[in-house]
């Protein structure tokens, strides 16, 4: 019999998900200090390779990427086999089948999903500062509907391939698939109304805890502190390249770096999604 105790953290990447991460290590353990943004448990990051060969006793690197794809799910259904408490597991990937029979994150197991999405012109910019690339250069990957991660055998990634799509694609998957209830997190609404939007999203995992405790995880969380714990001890889910993973964090920060044509270019390419989400006006004018 099969638990439904995995909640999957779910996201196109630079849209606030290791913030909320951070901010349910500081809930759930409630510790004198902050939690330190190095012992986020390895085990909640879904594509890591090395938890898959562990669990699988196989070498990933002895696999092609579809017979990798064919063994996640297995993965996740023992690792929540095996806890007897909620699993909130990191995902880039796109919500997808693997095959007619399966997804890649199992209905069976998942108490839910919370779905974290962002103005993708910020998304832009700050991703690409992440991944020290021209801005220019990002923009084909946030319109490109086979973008993603670790998909190269020229060297050993740490990570297993994520398919994730265009920026657009991503949303969609997960927010009109149906086989897991799927709650919705703007980071914008999760800057500006900090407290009622991430209570909202501790009701939908079914954490009890009260408004003092969450107040206080927050304030244990704040962008200042996780920036000053990687000025001083790093961040080890920084990409090399990158000078930092904590960087602004700021809503609107897109003015600053896109031309008029940049801006054009993403939103035609993204106006259906932008415009259901909030991110565009009646006009198609960027409304953050």
């Amino acid at each position: 019999m099969y638990k439904k105790n995995i909640i999957w953290l779910a996201s196109y990447p630079k849209s606030g998900n290791t913030w909320f991460r951070v901010f349910l290590t500081n809930l759930l353990f409630d510790s004198e200090i902050p939690a330190n943004i190095n012992d986020l448990a390895e085990t909640s990051i879904s594509s890591s390779r090395k938890i898959f060969d562990e669990y699988t006793g196989l070498s990933s690197s002895d696999l092609t990427f579809e017979e990798i794809d064919r063994l996640r799910p297995d993965v996740y259904r023992m690792q929540s086999m095996e806890s007897e408490e909620l699993l909130f597991k990191k995902v880039h990937d796109k919500f997808y089948w693997i095959d007619n029979n399966q997804t890649l994150f199992p209905q069976e197991i998942s108490k839910g999903a919370i779905y974290f999405i962002r103005n993708p012109l910020d998304v832009l910019v700050s991703f690409a500062y992440h991944s020290a690339k021209p801005v220019s250069k990002m923009i084909s990957s946030l319109n490109d509907s086979a973008f993603a991660f670790c998909d190269k055998n020229d060297k050993l990634q740490n990570q297993l391939r994520q398919i994730l799509g265009s920026w657009s694609d991503h949303v969609t998957s997960w927010t009109e698939q149906s086989l897991i209830p799927v709650h919705v997190m703007r980071y914008e609404d999760m800057i500006n109304h900090t407290f009622e939007k991430f209570k909202e999203a501790v009701k939908f995992m079914g954490i009890e805890k009260s408004d003092t405790q969450i107040k206080t995880a927050i304030t244990k969380s704040d962008f200042s502190v996780l920036s000053s714990q990687e000025k001083q001890d790093g961040f080890k889910e920084k990409m090399i390249k990158s000078k930092s993973f904590f960087r602004k964090g700021k809503i609107g920060d897109w003015q600053n770096h896109l031309d008029e044509k940049m801006t054009n270019e993403m939103i035609e390419n993204h106006k259906t999604i932008m415009m259901k989400f909030g991110y565009l006006d009646e006009n198609n004018k960027p409304i953050f």
